[in-house]
């Protein structure tokens, strides 16, 4: 207890008549005790016959007026005695004046009845000061004043105000158990010692801003029923709030706890406010509630914060806060939005078994050292965007909608998800980072599974990759997730990202469609959500092709080829050929129509390409146009490529006379025109060997007229392509 300082006399006199006894040249005022009513002197400075007499002149109930005066312990008896209620034996007074009034000794007003206003503002009490039990049916002010000993008002009620502002207690104060009915101001209050109010009963509003605590403060149980206010209050030793209920607004701005803070299963119904508070030591809100309300902002946690087991029935805000050492939320429910935007993690973060029954916003956080973020359930969204990670971390996070735009991973990093839609785009990682789907409901260390009731209306559990804009993918692993809708356009590195397990693209119409009087029918290949915008935007587009969602970039062909191109790759570089081979269908088809980047004549060959096998990929597209090109072939040679009989050979010569050697001379006739009917079974099966021999590149060695010639030269030509187009769409499909 820190020793009193000697007050210097005053040479202002009181505004009461005061008795003036004992002046002296450094005290020139004398006593400033307030002169008994008919006399000259105050109390202490009567005679003995005229304290007697007027002491003998006091009844239970009377009022006093004793400002200034300066008790002994005997005298504040005698004065006690005098209002004693017969009755009860307890002292009952009406309008107490003891402003100013100092107290020698040890006071004892246990059990007294105040009936009316009761000052002791400035007072002073050199000894202890017993208001156990008392009584204050008026308001009771104690303003400025100064308790040297300890102050007791273990179950005091005070039915009025109470006033302790600027008041000292240099001992132990205690209001265990006190009850405020009316308000309570302890503004710029001191205790220098241990300050107990716990189990006190404040049923109006109640102020202790700018107090100070220098002990231990317990307001274990204390029942706040209306506004509680602590803001700009320091706490330097342990501040103890556990079990207190606070049914108003509970504010403690600006605060500082030097000591630990306690707020253990305390219960907050109205707004509570930690905005810009200091805890320099360890923070303890296990099992608190929250019911409305609660800011955190700019709060400063320098020890261990624990907010197990915590519920957050309000919105909650930790806006800018800073946690130095580890910040523990395992199992906290928050039933409204959370906010932690620009909060500082530089301790452990643990939000195990956390859940948000509406959004989580994770905005420009930084988490410097380990995070564990998971599992956890959230039924809204939980935004990440900006956010800085400079730890390994792995997040487990059941939820509808994770956004990580523009994110910062500085270590490794593993999500594994459920439910959720992710925003990825424009994000920085340096090293390995894989998204993975977790297929079964997440399992905590005690082997429970997470509770995911809040996510009972989610169409399925599949994860869809919403964005990759502006990310470098070199490190980037994807696992079990579905990209139908993922927006590729503007990610670096492409060719080397990995797909692992089951991962789903978009496709494309599968009904047939009539343009005009054509038919349209796309084969099913997997394809880019950005394809399906670009064609949903074309002034006839098909149905089926899904129109650009809210915040798409336009991308057209010149754009999507690269991202077919190198998905391609990426997919060939796993050995996975036939995945590969969508890809390159659909980086050609974007070659096909890309207007800018391909010529006229480029686009011709490539719609040549298409129409014909599919670029190499229809094997069915390339073996119908073969058998309509044998089919051709066949009718054209029975009508003009088979001669009308087969040519005989003809042997002419001379002999000459005598043994003379003979020459002979064998020709052949030209083939004649058919003529008559062409269309014979005969000739159908020499036009079907010639055919047939064109397919595979050999001769038919058959006769042929002139026009057959260039017909079967014509189909040696263009049938061994066709069919070497179907052989390799067929080994595209197949090789691995």
């Amino acid at each position: 207890m820190t020793p009193a300082t000697p007050t210097p006399p005053s040479s202002t006199p009181p505004s009461w008549p005061q008795c003036g006894h004992g002046t002296t040249p450094e005290d020139p005022a004398g006593c400033r005790g307030i002169r008994v009513s008919g006399h000259t002197a105050c109390l202490a400075h009567l005679s003995d016959a005229d304290r007697d007499a007027y002491l003998a002149g006091l009844s239970p109930g009377n009022n006093v007026d004793h400002r200034g005066t300066s008790f002994s312990q005997d005298l504040l008896d005698a004065l006690l005695d005098a209002l004693r209620d017969p009755d009860t034996g307890d002292p009952r007074l009406g309008v107490a004046r003891f402003r100013s009034a100092t107290f020698q000794r040890d006071v004892g007003f246990r059990s007294a009845t105040f009936q009316k206003w009761a000052d002791f503002g400035s007072a002073t009490f050199q000894g202890n000061a017993g208001f156990r039990l008392a009584t204050f049916e008026g308001d009771a002010g104690f303003g400025s004043a100064r308790f040297e000993g300890d102050a007791g008002f273990g179950s005091a009620r005070f039915e009025g105000d109470a006033s302790f502002v600027s008041a000292t207690f240099e001992g132990d104060a205690s209001f265990v158990s006190a009850t405020f009915e009316g308000d309570a101001s302890f503004v710029s209050a001191t205790f220098q010692s241990a300050a107990s109010l716990g189990w006190a009963a404040f049923q109006g509003d109640v102020k202790f801003e700018s107090a100070t605590f220098q002990g231990d403060a317990v307001f274990g149980g204390a029942d706040f029923r209306g506004d509680a206010r602590f803001g700009l209050a320091a706490f330097e030793r342990n501040a103890r709030f556990g079990l207190a209920r606070f049914r108003g607004i509970a504010s403690f701005w600006l605060v500082t706890f030097h000591g630990d803070a306690w707020f253990r299963s305390a219960i907050f119904r109205g707004d509570a406010s930690f905005v810009s508070a200091t805890f320099q030591s360890d923070t303890d809100l296990e099992a608190a509630t929250f019911s409305d309300h609660t800011r955190f902002d700019r709060a400063t946690f320098f020890g261990d914060a624990r907010f197990v087991e915590a519920t957050f029935r309000g919105d909650t805000s930790f806006v800018s806060a800073t946690l130095q050492s580890n910040a523990n939320f395992l199992g906290v429910t928050f039933e409204r939005d959370a906010k932690f935007e620009s909060s500082i993690f530089q301790g452990d973060a643990t939000f195990v078994s956390a859940t948000f029954e509406c959004d989580a916003c994770f905005e420009q956080v930084g988490f410097e050292r380990s995070a564990s973020l998971g599992p956890l359930v959230c039924a809204g969204r939980v935004k990440l965007s900006g956010a800085v990670f400079g730890c390994p971390v792995t997040l487990s996070f059941a939820t509808r909608c994770l956004e990580c735009r523009r994110t910062r991973w500085s270590s490794t990093a593993e999500l594994r998800l459920r439910y959720a839609t992710v925003d990825f785009a424009h994000a920085v990682f340096e090293y390995p980072l894989t998204i993975a789907a977790e297929a079964d409901p997440f399992v905590l260390h005690n082997g429970r599974p997470v509770a995911e009731q809040s996510l009972i209306d989610a169409p399925d559990i599949e994860v869809r990759i919403a964005s990759l804009r502006g990310v470098d993918a070199a490190h980037l692993v994807l696992s079990d997730v579905d990209l139908s809708g993922c927006l590729f356009t503007g990610t670096v590195h492409l060719d080397q990202i990995r797909l692992e397990g089951t991962c789903s693209f978009a496709s494309v119409p599968r009904r047939t469609h009539w343009r005009r009087w054509r038919p349209l029918r796309f084969t099913q290949r997997r394809a880019l959500a950005e394809e399906g915008f670009w064609r949903a935007s074309q002034p006839t587009p098909v149905p089926g092709w899904n129109a650009a969602v809210a915040g798409a970039v336009h991308a057209g062909p010149a754009q999507l080829a690269p991202v077919y191109r190198a998905l391609r790759k990426a997919f060939e570089d796993s050995r996975n050929e036939p995945g590969a081979a969508d890809f390159y269908y659909g980086e050609m088809e974007m070659r096909r129509h890309d207007r800018t980047g391909s010529t006229r004549t480029e686009r011709g060959l490539l719609h040549g390409y298409w129409l014909l096998s599919g670029y190499g990929l229809r094997a069915s597209r390339a073996l119908g146009w073969l058998a309509a090109a044998m089919l051709v072939t066949i009718v054209l040679l029975m009508g003009f490529g088979l001669p009308k009989d087969s040519p005989k050979q003809v042997a002419t010569g001379t002999v000459p006379p005598g043994d003379g050697k003979v020459t002979l001379e064998i020709d052949k006739a030209d083939p004649q025109n058919p003529t008559g009917d062409r269309f014979t079974s005969e000739r159908f099966e020499k036009a079907l060997t010639g055919t047939l021999n064109s397919v595979v590149f050999r001769s038919s060695g058959q006769d042929l007229t002139t026009a057959g010639t260039y017909i079967e030269m014509a189909s040696r030509v263009t049938e061994p392509v066709l069919l070497g187009l179907a052989v390799l769409a067929v080994r595209n499909r197949v090789k691995r």
